[in-house]
Order: C-alpha cells, then sequence, then structure tokens
C-alpha cells in the first residue's frame, strides 16, 4: 500500500463513481500520492467491471474476476478512502453529494464518472438493460440458465449489441442450447459509423449463426411473450437486451450544473464543468462541448491521464492540462468464436489474430488496477536488540486494536479495583451492574480507531459494538455517552468526518431507542470513537457463568472480521467480502438478545476483541465446566479463512491465540486456518450463548427467522476440559 508523504489533509478529492476513467486516477495518485490531499471514491458497485471484456465473458472466454477491477483494493493503494453507496443527487451551493439512506458528503473537488442511465424508450421487467453492466451480469447469470429463454431479441445494431449477440450465440452453443436471436436496430443499418468492409463481414457472421437482423424497426413496446414494433409488427420474445446506448441522469440538471441538450455535464478540454469549477466530470456522463464524442469506454479510459493530473492541479492552485480528444477511435468487434474486426476510420481488418491482440489491449489494461505493485513505506530504523520488542508497524483498528488479553489481566491485578456495596457485576461481565433507585442498571464502555473508510459506517459498527455489551447482560439500553476523537485537518474537514461518524452513531440509537446525552471530542492521530452505555435490567441479567454441562452453545454471527480487516489494511481483502462483514457488524444483536431470553439462555457474552475461544474460556472458566465445539459448524465470513491461511491476521492475533493453547485439537492442526480463525478478534460479532438442549432446536430456528441466518449450535458445555473437535 502506498501513503502520500506524511501531512495533514486539506482538501477533499471526491470520485463518484468507479468508472474506467476513475479507476485510472486511484492509479495515478497510488504511485505518486500529493500532500495535503485526501480522495474519497463513492461508487454503488464494489467492484467495477471493464465493458470492453464484457461480450468475451457471456462468450465463456474471460471468468467474472478476470473483468472486474477490486475497487476496495485499488483504493487501498491509493490510501483513498472507500464508500459503497449509491449517489442519488449533488447540492453544489454547499458541495456535498447526497444519498437516500445516509448524510450528504462533502467535497472540495469533485469529479463525476457513474456513466449514464439505461435509456427510457422501453421500460419494462420483461427488458434487461445492458448497462450499466454491474446489474446486467447478474441478471443475465439468472436468465442463461433459464431453460425457458428460447426466443431472445437484442434491440440496438451498434458494435454493443453485435458484439453481444455473437457472443451469446456462441455460450449458447457451448451450451448445447437453442435460442433464436433476434438483433434490431431503428436505423437503415447495423454498425452504421464503422467501415463499410467490416459491417458486411459482420452481417455474414451474424447470418451463419443464425442472428435475425433487422434494421429500420423501431420498438414501440415490449411485454411478457412480444415486442410491438411502430409498424404494427410483433415478434414473439421470452426476453429482451437492450443495447441502445445510455441517457443522462437527472440529477446533474437538477444540482444546476451546466448540462447540454441530453443533459450531460457539459465540461471543457480540462474535463472541467463549464459552471461550477470545482466540478470534474469524464466517461458516458459528460459531454466535452467543442469536441462531442460518442458514448464508448475508450473514451474515458483515454480521459483517465488529464482527469487524474487536473485533479491534482486544480487542488493545489495550479493551471489546467487541456486534453486532446482522438477523432477516431479504435474499434474491435469480438466474433465469439475466437475471432474479431477491427477498424479505424475506412481501415479494417479481420481474423483470430485481431482477437488475440485485443485480448492483450484489454488484459494489459486490467492488469495495471489488479496486479498492484508493492511501494514503500518508510519506517523508523530501530537498532537490532530492539526490534524484537516493536510492534507490527500496521496495527489493525477495530478490535483489532484492542489490547491483548493477557496484557489488561496483568494491569487489572495490579490497580486492585474493589466493588462498593451498589456494584453487583463488575469487572469480568461484558458490563457492570449497579443497584440504583430506580433498579438495576448495567452500565459498559467500549471504542476503537476506525478499520474502515466510511465514517458515517463505522459510527454505526461502533454504536452497535458498544450496545453489544449491554444485549450480552440482557438489558435494555438507555443511555449513551460519546468520546470522540479526529486527526488534525482543514477545519472543515475535521467537522465532517466528525458528523459522519457521529451521524452514523445516532442512527443506530435512535434506531434501539437510546438518548445519546453528551460526550467529548478531541484531536488525537486517528478517527475513533468510543461509547459508555447504560441500561436498565428488568430481568435477570445475563452472565457468564450459567453454563451447565449439556447446554448448547449458539452462536448468533459468522466470525472472520478481524482478518478481512487487516487484509483491507494491505488491500488483501475483496470488496464484496469487505462490504459482506462490513453488514454483519452494521446488524444489532438486540433481537437476538429478546430470542435468547424467550428461550431459557443460561449463559450469554458477545464475541468481540479477544476472539471466540478467548470468549468461551471467559465462560467456562466463570462456570467452572468444559465444551467441546465443532469446528466444522462455526459460522466463518466469506475470504476469512483464505487470508488466515495466507497468515494476513489482525496484530491482536498471536496474542489471543494464546487461548487455543487450553484447547485439546483432535481432526485439525493447531496452525490450520479454521483453528487460527478462532483466536481472531471480531468487531461488533455475535453472541455466544448457553442453551438448554431442548429449547435449542426453537432457539435456533427463531433467531434465523429474526434476522440471523448464520446462527449456529456450535458446541456443548461438558463436565470438564476444552476440544475441537471435527
Amino acid at each position: 500500500m502506498n501513503r502520500a508523504p506524511h501531512a495533514p489533509p486539506l482538501r477533499d478529492i471526491v470520485l463518484l463513481g468507479g468508472g474506467h476513467a476513475h479507476v485510472q486516477v486511484l492509479k495515478t495518485f497510488g504511485m505518486a500520492g500529493e500532500p495535503g490531499l485526501r480522495l474519497t471514491v463513492v461508487a454503488r458497485e464494489a467492484h467495477s467491471p471493464y465493458s470492453g471484456m464484457l461480450p468475451g465473458l457471456v462468450a465463456g472466454h474471460y471468468a467474472w474476476d478476470d473483468i472486474h477491477i477490486d475497487l476496495a483494493r485499488l483504493a487501498a493503494f491509493a490510501g483513498a478512502r472507500f464508500v459503497a453507496a449509491e449517489a442519488t443527487g449533488l447540492d453544489a451551493a454547499n458541495q456535498r453529494v447526497t444519498f437516500d439512506d445516509r448524510p450528504p458528503l462533502r467535497y472540495d473537488v469533485l469529479s463525476v464518472n457513474t456513466g449514464g442511465v439505461p435509456g427510457a424508450c422501453i421500460a419494462s421487467s420483461f427488458v434487461t438493460p445492458v448497462k450499466p453492466i454491474g446489474r446486467f451480469l447478474p441478471a443475465w447469470q439468472r436468465l442463461a440458465s433459464q431453460d425457458g429463454i428460447r426466443r431472445l431479441v437484442i434491440v440496438g445494431g451498434g458494435p454493443g449489441g453485435v458484439e453481444l449477440a455473437l457472443a451469446i450465440s456462441q455460450a449458447q452453443r457451448r451450451a448445447q442450447r437453442r435460442m433464436h436471436c433476434t438483433l434490431i436496430e431503428s436505423g437503415p443499418l447495423i454498425l452504421a459509423h464503422l467501415a463499410r468492409g467490416l459491417r458486411r463481414r459482420a452481417m455474414e457472421c451474424l447470418a451463419r449463426r443464425g442472428v435475425e437482423v433487422l434494421t429500420g424497426a423501431e420498438v414501440s413496446s415490449a411485454e411478457a411473450g412480444e415486442v410491438r414494433l411502430a409498424d404494427g409488427r410483433i415478434l414473439a420474445a421470452d426476453h429482451v437486451l437492450r443495447v441502445t446506448g445510455v441517457e443522462a441522469p437527472d440529477w446533474p440538471a437538477a444540482a444546476g450544473l451546466a448540462t447540454d441538450d441530453l443533459g450531460f455535464i457539459v465540461v471543457n478540454r480540462a474535463l472541467q464543468s463549464t459552471s461550477h469549477a470545482q466540478i470534474f466530470a469524464a466517461g458516458d456522463v459528460a459531454s466535452m462541448a467543442d469536441a462531442p464524442r460518442p458514448k464508448s469506454g475508450v473514451y474515458a479510459v483515454r480521459q483517465g491521464p488529464i482527469l487524474a493530473a487536473n485533479l491534482r492541479r486544480f487542488a493545489v492552485g495550479e493551471p489546467l492540462r487541456r486534453s486532446r480528444p482522438q477523432k477516431n477511435a479504435l474499434a474491435i468487434i469480438g466474433l465469439g468464436d475466437g475471432r474479431a474486426l477491427g477498424c479505424r476510420g475506412r481501415w479494417h481488418v479481420g481474423g483470430r489474430w485481431v482477437w488475440r491482440w485485443k485480448q492483450w489491449l484489454d488484459q494489459r489494461f486490467m492488469r495495471r488496477f489488479n496486479d498492484l505493485p508493492t511501494m514503500p513505506v518508510e519506517t523508523p530504523t530501530l537498532s537490532p536488540a530492539l526490534r524484537p520488542e516493536a510492534p507490527p508497524a500496521m496495527r489493525c483498528g477495530g478490535c483489532g486494536a484492542k489490547i491483548g488479553a493477557d496484557i489488561l489481566q496483568r494491569v487489572l491485578r495490579r490497580l486492585d479495583i474493589g466493588n462498593s456495596a451498589t456494584t453487583l457485576r463488575g469487572i469480568g461481565d461484558d458490563a457492570a451492574v449497579i443497584q440504583v433507585a430506580a433498579g438495576r442498571l448495567a452500565v459498559s464502555c467500549d471504542g476503537f480507531r476506525a478499520m474502515i473508510d466510511d465514517g458515517y459506517r463505522f459510527g454505526r459498527v461502533a454504536a452497535h459494538h458498544a450496545l453489544n455489551d449491554i444485549f450480552a447482560m440482557g438489558a435494555k439500553p438507555s443511555f449513551a455517552l460519546a468520546l470522540a476523537t479526529v486527526p488534525s485537518m482543514a477545519a472543515a474537514m475535521m467537522e465532517e468526518d466528525l458528523f459522519q461518524m457521529m451521524a452514523g452513531a445516532l442512527a443506530v440509537f435512535r434506531a434501539h431507542g437510546v438518548d445519546l446525552v453528551g460526550g467529548h471530542s478531541a484531536e488525537a492521530a486517528e478517527l475513533g470513537i468510543a461509547f459508555t452505555v447504560s441500561g436498565l435490567l428488568t430481568a435477570e441479567p445475563f452472565t457468564k457463568d450459567g453454563l451447565s454441562p449439556g447446554d448448547q452453545l449458539l452462536l448468533t454471527k459468522p466470525i472472520g472480521s478481524g482478518a478481512l480487516l487487516a487484509g483491507a489494511m494491505q488491500g488483501k481483502t475483496r470488496a464484496d467480502d469487505l462490504l459482506a462483514a462490513i453488514d454483519s457488524m452494521d446488524t444489532s444483536n438486540a433481537q437476538a438478545a429478546q430470542v435468547l431470553r424467550q428461550h431459557g439462555v443460561r449463559a450469554c457474552t458477545d464475541v468481540t476483541g479477544f476472539g471466540f475461544a478467548g470468549h468461551l474460556t471467559e465462560m467456562t472458566r466463570a462456570s467452572a465446566v468444559g465444551a467441546d465445539v465443532v469446528l466444522g459448524r462455526i459460522p466463518t465470513l466469506s475470504g476469512a479463512l483464505e487470508l488466515m491461511a495466507a497468515d494476513i491476521v489482525s496484530s491482536l492475533q498471536v496474542n489471543n491465540e494464546q487461548a487455543l493453547n487450553d484447547f485439546e485439537l483432535r481432526g485439525a492442526p493447531p496452525g490450520a486456518p479454521q483453528v487460527r480463525l478462532l483466536a481472531d478478534p471480531q468487531t461488533a460479532g455475535g453472541l455466544l450463548a448457553g442453551v438448554a438442549e431442548g429449547c435449542v432446536e426453537d432457539c435456533l430456528r427463531a433467531l434465523r427467522q429474526h434476522g440471523y441466518p448464520l446462527a449456529e449450535v456450535v458446541g456443548a458445555a461438558t463436565e470438564t476440559g476444552l476440544r475441537l473437535v471435527p
């Protein structure tokens, strides 16, 4: 991972969209950052598809990973923040990107590379637009697997439509399925803007493949079972794919940006909005005022380097560079069968070597963003005698940043903390229980530094994590106090980071009926948040010391967040795996606590920083029992085992693994990833509870019905000993 030389951030550059131009901006800043500038990429999809390779994927030449760029990894390489969210508007006057489901996000400089939106000429559930590709691919995978799709209509006779028709034809031949495909073009010719010779050869290929071509055919409507043309003809069809280009989204014009007659953002030769100097745009969503070009990925690719340069130049007050858009772009049409046609202007070629050339070009482009170099990181030089005592250079956030259990226990013994007469439960349980006039009060404090880039989601996760201690005691949370830390930056950026983090936390507290009644904020080296949370106990508290032999052990959430967060810091975690982990952490345990209460829970704790093994040993020691844990039943987050196998672990992992020494291993070596994952520190993890054997099936069924689909019975309490069994 590359980081710019240490300097406080002073300008926020927000990249809206993960298109072909923005991935180049991220790569450029990763190779050579600019002190004082902070990048944030906001994207609906965590993996950015390369449009030029889509037909190759459909035809079976590529796998899904081959044509996608992992934005989370690329952002980590660039030292940029990654926010997985769909923007729905822009408040240009206040320089805010707006969303439907979260607070606005501030920018100093904004770059838009979101692409367009599907044209509205045909709107029906019977019709699937090919753009945006991120939404098309899952839909196409479902359609391609259905035997009932025998008659397919593709609307759009440009390069995208022709290439897709040939790719689908090839895929169907490989699968030994029969599908009649009709290609419809409203104009008089398919591939109207390409060389005549290429067009002739493409028509011959379509005919050989049995693809029917209708030109001069305007589609008026498409409903289940039929496509109606403007001239009155009706075509039978099982489904329709629309490859008719894109239209402009509504929000640029609504935000007051200068747009062309079609609604696309008007930019100058520097890719800068002609109405808002701090906004840049590239790709399909933009239109160059004096040099309009077709909506094609090749132009967005060409715009990447100039966009990267001008974002940096504008942010630091330097003159902008002017782009020189090419007049004629190289067009290569894959024929699906290992051959391709290519042209530029009137010149055209064809054959297998053209397809190999296209593959080389496309794969070279993808390697630039998926095969990222290891950039040097400056670290202090220690003498050989001191190096063994140095902590890891890259410290984890979240619960991976906790102090090790052995260190904490030594400090607590030295402090000799006593309890007053009103303290019914103190240090050792998840929350203290205090006798007050209104009854018994459960109180806990928890927090950590940021472990994800998205401040709003981080605030939500931190609030869930703090509430978990209260839920683990069976109490209802009521009040919270906050201690927030923000790194030194430009004042507006410090304000925005604090706002995003607190807005996320407040949303969670409000959903649980918790009042945030005060707190304190301070400047620190890193973004962080801690909460003191209190709640009333209206029934007997859940504790760690209630296990009896025979009680079944239930875990409400999968484990593995520590490894996934550690991998994300190094750019090793897949974006979709990271987002799944964040979703798991951003899931409340409130319903789980209620279900456990209804099914006679015997003992309970939440699985957090000391990992599953550490928290289980706390329960068994407090209850003076043993436990058998079925290793194969432990639910895990996607990607966690692979990272553990590669020894990509949290900085707390080694300390936590001391708890594994208490277990007898059966059927698995000590270094097996499944075993080591039991020591993985969890952030906002699940509840680990003991339930009577006669109640466990009903309890598990209720947990899954109430939003914990991966809840599982992972073992049972025994008379003595701790064992891991297959």
